[in-house]
Formats: structure tokens, sequence, C-alpha cells
């Protein structure tokens, strides 16, 4: 029992302590659930109940750098070292789906939905109804086999139902996942999976006017810290260490800002493009994530299918192999088809084959290899039916919804939707449909032709050991002859299926090619060659053919993203670039503006204001000690700095001297929780921890001049109005440990995790009633 506080209320109820096995480097609370997702030293993902009882561990096997939930929490995602996100369900910690869009450790993840629903041009709600369900069952699911490792090619387990969940946005307001590396690129993908952009901050610049010329700012050698995406989707803050340099007009540095240009800055990019175009986006990305699910589906199929295949003819070619080698030790100029066609014929049978019939293969042999072959051809034919087909028909029909769509150029021109791409993927998708018909009556014919083959070879192996043949299925003596002319040594089930270095080309005669090519007056394929193409091949193709049209929409949305503004914050001592970068406490939301409650919900207008708040090193100024600052106001409407306005306000709050700030994180309600250590004079005692929120909307803000010419830093100007913080004025919470970061913080459950450098867990409640007691440490 804390004695000296135990004749009081003590805020924020401690709920749980517990022990840690290992020390944990990130935590983030899920924003509907009591659940908490914490990653390890040893980059393993734990999730937590409120209560902690442990639901999952998974271990990605690669060190883990960012983590963020998706804004339902049905879904997290995981930023790895090598430039891998990967997005895993909540339920049972399973790969949803692994995406390879940076090249470098993704540093930090921020996961934002509209606040609003959709509206249409007159504020009235719409939601954007995916009609592939009016007309298809459920779609297809990734096949699967034996051996064949499920999650491969990034995808998961293809029993989860959350996998159709992943895929089903039409139910999900608009959202966009941010994803940010240390070589500075920052990816916007909606719903997680669809790419819809990306730039990188060493070429954003921001264009200003100092002493009547026009300058471009910008930061180089910059790594970036966070990024924080608006509620309403227009802008993104990014917090940088960097050089800020001016640049000219041939975007080559001509020469650094300020003595010491090296520090801290924030960047505000409009990315309003979001917002203002979102019922668009909404749609393409539906229609192409779940494509690309499709499109998954087909390639896994195509690789089920030519394996399965391969392992059955492998079956019949090492038993019919050693016909050849007979052959050749009873010194016979021959062939094994010839020697069939010599006993198909009646002529006397040759020693060779009498000795791979009766002996060699047998009845027995000839059984098992038709089962082998036959099972193989109706397993190939039910992937067909219940997966690639089904597939193929949804892909269709999804890439013909979107050439509707390219059509409506006011609308779908200005992000990307190219109506011509978009066509030539349509076309490929109906050549693909085309290729998997043919490859089903090849299929069957073939699987026809070695049935009638062995049922052949069962009645000239009944005469060799004159045995009865009565019972036995009858046979086509032509089709006999076909198939040992042209199947015998060859497979034209594996050539349409099997991926091949040399281009192998389908033979079609020429009056079938010249009914294509006058089809073409009637609407047929522009393109008349697709008959010499393999089923693979021209997977391959329409695949190509969507990357192009997709990546469209992908480099126009890139190209509307700019920086509006940047602003320095403090210097930072450079640091050699082999060294890990200074980790400072950072945070940064958004709050509704009661200024901008007037502001129609759908307009493209900033009904929110931002906090910025970070600890300010030591070293930075001579004059700024132990202080936290906040600033509010950064993200603004394009125009306010052109008018001359702006609503830049900033704090500088000094910490008592006998503490530190460990870490922060901004809470609900502009509210600021502060995690702070007790400072003690030796290094190898430890001292207590604390716990304190206030509300920073009630601190005195001084406004923040902006100056045209970015040169100096801003925070020395708020040294003569340092606000003071006083613990006991506050709402506080001593803590029996020494503390460390990560400060886990929910805003919409009210709770928080505190980590002790002893490896422990303090599971606090933030919003107790008034009327609760102290309780036990």
């Amino acid at each position: 029992m804390e004695t000296d506080e135990s004749s009081r209320v003590i805020p924020f109820q401690l709920q749980f302590d517990k022990p840690l096995a290992s020390q944990i480097k990130i935590a983030e609370w899920n924003p509907e659930k009591d659940l908490l997702a914490m990653v390890t030293d040893d980059s393993k993902i734990l999730l937590h109940r409120f209560n902690w009882q442990r639901l999952w561990t998974i271990t990605p096997g690669r060190c883990i750098t960012s983590l963020c939930w998706r804004p339902d929490g049905k879904a997290i995602a995981v930023g790895l070292d090598d430039g891998t996100l990967s997005l895993h369900d909540v339920e049972n910690g399973k790969l949803l789906r692994s995406l390879k869009s940076h090249c470098a450790a993704i540093i930090c993840l921020n996961w934002e939905e509209e606040s609003q629903l959709i509206t249409d041009d007159f504020g009235h709600t719409s939601k954007y109804e995916d009609r592939t369900s009016r007309f298809f069952p459920p779609a297809p699911r990734v096949p699967r086999m034996p051996g064949l490792v499920s999650g491969d090619n990034g995808f998961m387990d293809d029993s989860e139902d959350s996998f159709q969940e992943l895929s089903n946005s039409s139910h999900q307001r608009f959202n966009i996942l941010c994803s940010a590396d240390k070589d500075g690129n920052i990816c916007f993908s909606i719903f997680g999976i669809f790419p819809i952009g990306k730039v990188n901050i060493h070429n954003l610049t921001f264009p200003t006017f100092c002493d009547g010329s026009e300058m471009s700012n910008g930061v180089s050698n910059a790594l970036i810290h966070k990024v924080a995406l608006s509620k309403d989707l227009c802008r993104l803050i990014v917090t940088c260490s960097g050089d800020l340099v001016k640049v000219g007009d041939d975007l080559g540095e001509i020469q650094m800002v300020g003595n010491n240009e090296h520090g801290l800055h924030c960047l505000a990019l409009n990315t309003a493009i979001f917002w203002n175009r979102k019922n668009e986006l909404h749609q393409v990305a539906q229609q192409a994530s779940n494509i690309e699910d499709l499109t998954e589906v087909v390639r896994t199929s195509l690789s089920v299918m030519c394996r399965q295949w391969s392992d059955a003819m492998n079956t019949f070619q090492e038993k019919f192999r050693s016909l050849s080698t007979l052959i050749i030790n009873h010194g016979l100029d021959s062939s094994p088809q010839e020697e069939f066609l010599s006993l198909l014929g009646g002529a006397r049978t040759s020693p060779p084959v009498h000795q791979f019939l009766v002996n060699t293969l047998g009845e027995v042999g000839v059984k098992r290899i038709s089962k082998v072959l036959s099972g193989a051809g109706k397993e190939l034919q039910r992937i067909v039916l219940d997966h690639l087909q089904p597939a193929v028909e949804v892909i269709g029909f999804r890439i013909g919804e979107l050439r509707g769509l390219s059509r409506w150029r006011a609308r779908y021109h200005g992000i990307g939707l190219d109506e011509s791409l978009i066509n030539n993927a349509t076309e490929k998708a109906g050549m693909l449909l085309v290729q998997v018909e043919r490859f089903m009556r090849v299929l069957s014919s073939v699987v026809q032709q070695y049935s009638n083959f062995f049922n052949w070879l069962l009645k000239c192996i009944k005469l060799l050991m004159s045995e009865p043949s009565d019972q036995l299925l009858p046979y086509n003596s032509e089709l006999v002859i076909v198939f040992l002319k042209f199947l015998y040594e060859q497979d034209p089930v594996k050539q349409l299926l099997e991926v091949s270095e040399t281009e192998y080309e389908v033979e079609i005669d020429l009056e079938t090619m010249q009914r294509v090519r006058e089809l073409v007056q009637f609407g047929g394929f522009a393109d008349t060659e697709y008959l010499r193409r393999t089923l693979v091949k021209e997977f391959q193709l329409m695949e190509l053919s969507f990357k192009e049209a997709f990546e469209m929409p992908f480099t126009t949305i890139s190209r509307k993203i700019l920086c509006e503004d940047i602003l320095p914050l403090f210097p930072l001592p450079s640091l050699p670039k082999s060294s890990s970068s200074m980790w400072i406490p950072t945070s940064v939301s958004y709050y509704e503006d009661p200024s901008r409650a007037s502001v129609p919900p759908y307009s493209c207008q900033n009904q929110f204001i931002d906090y910025i708040s970070f600890q300010v090193p030591d070293e930075c100024f001579s004059d700024i000690v132990n202080c936290i600052c906040i600033v509010r106001g950064f993200m603004h409407d394009s125009d306010c700095l052109k008018k001359g306005y702006s609503s830049l306000e900033a704090v500088l709050l000094c910490v008592p001297v006998d503490y530190q700030c460990v870490d922060l994180s901004l809470y609900k309600d502009s509210q600021i929780v502060l995690l702070l250590n007790k400072a003690t004079n030796t290094s190898e005692s430890a001292g207590d921890g604390c716990m304190m929120i206030l509300q920073v909307s009630d601190l005195p803000y001084v406004s923040m001049s902006r100056s045209a010419c970015i040169d100096v830093w801003r925070l020395p100007e708020l040294k003569d109005s340092v606000a003071y913080l006083n613990i006991g004025d506050e709402k506080s919470r001593t803590i029996r440990h020494s503390v460390i970061a990560p400060l886990a913080v929910s805003a919409s459950r009210g709770v928080a995790c505190v980590f002790a450098a002893t490896k422990r867990a303090l599971v606090y409640i933030l919003e107790e009633d008034e009327d609760e007691v102290s309780d036990v440490e």
C-alpha cells in the first residue's frame, strides 16, 4: 500500500502488474477492443487481452521494425527490416497478406480511415456497392495440394474465413495505410492492400519567396521518425531528422540553411486527393484488390495443376523408359512406338515388348499407372471447375466494371484510370477465359487417349499370357495409333501449363486463324495470335496488362501528393551514418477543431487541429533544458500562408528538475499522457516512475512567427514564456518502478500499459470512477 497516498484517491487504477519474459520495444492497443499487441526485443509479436490473457504469439523470422492496427481493429500491420509489410488476422495471428512495397526497413506505420461516411456531392451518405455478388457465387479460394506450403506467395491458409474478410472492403469505410522506410519513401495503400501512391521526402520541396526571389526548401539526408495522416485524409504530417537545404531550379542543393542545419523538422504534405476522389478511389481499389486476390487463385491453380500432372507423367515415363532400354539390349534398331505399332498390326511380338509387357509392366503396373493418370486428370478438371475457371470469370466481370468506369473520363481520368489500358486488360482477361476452355478440351482428349492406350495394353498382356480378356474394357485401334504418333513422347497438357525458357507456340491451322482474324470486324479480340499461346503464357500477359493498368493510378496519385510546408523544430548533433539515430519521444494526433464545427462534414476543409508533441533534447539549446514542446495548428489550408495567416502556436513545458521524460503520447480530448522517471544520483540505483495526464488545450500557447525565409529555429522564441509543470497540480500517479519506453495508450478504451526496466508490464485504467479508492501497486 502506498502509505503516503492512502488517505486520498490515487488517479489511474492499477489493474495488473505482470512479469515479462523479454523486454518490449513496440506496443499498440487495438482501437476497438481491449487487446494489446507487443513486439519483444527478439521480434516476437504477442497479443494480450486487457486481463493479460495471451491470445497468440507469432514469430515472423525477421526483425520487426514497426506495427499498427487497422482502424476497425480486425487486422494488424507489421513492418519488417527487409521492407516487407505483413497483415495478420486479429483472431489467430494468421498471415493475411504480405506486400513488398519497400526495399528498406519500414520504420513507422499509420493507418487512418475517413472520419465521415462516403457522401455524394449533395452531402447525402453513399455507399459503394459491389455488384459481383449479384451475378456470381462467392469467389473461389486458393487450391491446396499435399506438399504445397500454405501461405506461399504472401497469402494465408485458404481455410481461414478472414481471408475473405480482408478482401471484402466494400463494407469498410475508406481507409489509407501509410508506411515509411529508412530511405525516406512513404507508401500509401487503400485498405492496406492496394498501393495507390508513393513519395520520397528527399524529393519533396516547399517553394518560398525570400529577398524578392523564389526559392525551394527541402530536407536532405533525412530519416523519417513518424507519419500521421489526418482524420479527413487531407494532410499528412511527417517528422524527420535531416539537413534543411535550399534547392534551385535544377533540383541541385545550392546551400545549407543556417549555421547548424541538421535537426528535427516537420513536413506537411497535401493528400487532399484521397478525400476529393475517395468515392472513385474506393471503387477502383475494391475491384483492383479483388482482381489481385483472384489472380493469385489463378497463379496457384496453374502451379498446383502443373505439379500434379508432372508427377503423374513422371510415373508413366519412368515405367515406360525401361522399354527403350530393353530394345537397345536386344540389339534392335527400333523405337517403342514402332514396336507397339507392330504389335497393334498383328505382327510377331518382339522379345523386348513381350518381356516389358509380361514381366516389367504387367497387368498390375498398367492398372496402377492408368489410375494415377486418370486421377490426375480428374483432379485437374476439379481445380479448373472449382478454382481456375470461376476466378477467371469473376476477373473478367470485375475488369469489365473498371472498363465502364474508365469511360467516365470526367471523374476517373483524374485518378489515372486509363481507358486504353483497361481495355487491353479486359481483352487479356477474355483471352485467358478462352484458353481455359481450350485447356479443358485438350485435357479431356489427352486423358481419353491414355485411357484407351492402357485398355489396349491390358488386352495385349492378357493375350500374351493366354488368359481370358472378355471382361476388359474395349479400345479403339485408331486412337491407339494417334496416341503412339502424337502423345507417347509429347505432353500437350504440360506444354500449356509449364513456364519454360523457350517460347512454345501452339500449332493452329490456317482456316482457324483466318476465322479469328475475321472476327475482329465483329468485335473480336484485336490480338489474333492468342490461340498460338499457351495457357500459362496468356496468364502472364494478363498479369502484365493489369500491372500496367493499375500503375497509372499509382503514378497519377503520387504526383499529386505535394509538400505544403516545412517547420524546423530544433537542431540535432550530426551523427555518423553508421550510427543509429537519436530516439526522440514524439507524438502526433488530430482533434476536432471547435472553431471549424460549422464546416460541412463532406467539405474538404480542415475540421481538425493537429497537435505535435516532442521532447526537446538538452543538447539542442543551452537555455532550453528538460522541456517538452507542444505545437498545434501546423496543418493549414493551402492558401493560408499566401494570405499571410498562420494558426501555428506552441508552448514549452518545463519538466521538474528531478524528473526526466521517458515517453509521451497524445491522448483524447486534447490531452497528453507523460511518462517520467525520477532522476537518480547514480546510474546503478533505479528511481521511481510517474505517469500523468494534462490538458494541453489549456496551456499558455504563444503564436509562432512564420517567416517566408526558413532560416532559423523557432523554439527559442518560446523560452521567455515557459510553462512550468508541477506534478502535484496535475492528475498523476507515482509508479514504484523505473519505467522505459514505449508508453502504450488507448484513446478509445481509456487504458495505458507502462513497462518497467525490471521486465514488468503495468496496466492502468486512465478513466476510473472518481469515487475509486487507492489500490495496491
